[in-house]
């Protein structure tokens, strides 16, 4: 990044009408975090607090020229991919990111409200597309075990998760999210050829957690975005989704979104 060059971030993901996930929570993290965000969508999704209604994937030659219109123009400085629904997608956009600006991956596959978001092909598509030129994957539990073919139950099962995401899938680094094992929530940060970084914090009993894992991948890549080293930004992820959990605006009727207006 050029010196004093203002920060840019771009969101590659489907919408959320409810604000609390997607494209929505993307830009609103860039903004707290004083980035200017940009998005290119893959999918208007119909869904709320409760869960999914109906999804329609943009045309193809739509996203192409979406893709096109920021790159020729306004190239961002670091970018976050979320749901992308089919294999098709994948391809145009793995034209777009060659791992010479970072790259988080937030592979998105189930929503919080446990829809299935992406096709089958999709899912196995992730790891010969867009894993290799990633500089982050952000998987939560249930998309890990997906990704590794086993059920994770503890820490030691965690790291040899991780361990195999690195080794046969070929990101940069996996941050794996162990919040369902002890009384705090800890993550762990894996870098190729590095010892892991643990991040701890409290764990919160809510069911306001709509868009947490979309809400902590773009923060991360606003970070990335201002030259910080991964740890440091993976660190101002982690304090930023625990507080914006903890001050949660307690909105809707299920799982409610956590707060994209806190400050750290």
């Amino acid at each position: 990044m050029k010196q004093n060059s203002f920060p840019t971030a771009l969101t590659i993901a489907g919408t959320d009408p409810s604000g609390g996930a997607g494209i929505m929570a993307d830009l609103k993290s860039f903004q707290a975090r004083q980035v200017y965000g940009m998005a290119v969508v893959t999918s208007v999704v119909a869904q709320n607090t409760m869960g999914v209604r109906c999804i329609q994937n943009v045309d193809l030659p739509m996203l192409e020229e979406q893709l096109a219109s920021v790159f020729e123009d306004i190239p961002p400085v670091a970018l976050k991919t979320g749901m992308i629904p089919n294999v098709e997608m994948m391809r145009i956009i793995r034209k777009y990111v060659d791992g010479s600006v970072p790259y988080v991956m937030d592979p998105v596959m189930v929503a919080t409200s446990g829809d299935h978001l992406i096709d089958q092909k999709a899912r196995d598509q992730f790891k010969a597309e867009l894993m290799p030129v990633a500089t982050l994957v952000t998987p939560n539990l249930s998309e890990a075990e997906y990704l590794v073919g086993f059920k994770i139950e503890s820490e030691t099962e965690l790291e040899k998760a991780a361990q195999q995401i690195l080794k046969e899938m070929g990101p940069k680094a996996v941050i794996m999210k162990g919040g369902h094992f002890g009384e705090t929530a800890k993550d762990y940060l894996y870098i190729k050829g590095e010892s892991c970084i643990t991040y701890e914090s409290p764990r919160y009993d809510t069911p306001h957690t709509h868009g947490t894992g979309c809400t902590f991948s773009a923060v991360i890549t606003a970070e990335l975005s201002k030259g910080k080293a991964l740890p440091e930004a993976v660190g101002i992820g982690k304090d930023f989704i625990s507080k914006a959990i903890k001050e949660n605006p307690g909105l809707g009727k299920g799982h409610g979104p956590v707060n994209h207006m806190v400050t750290l």
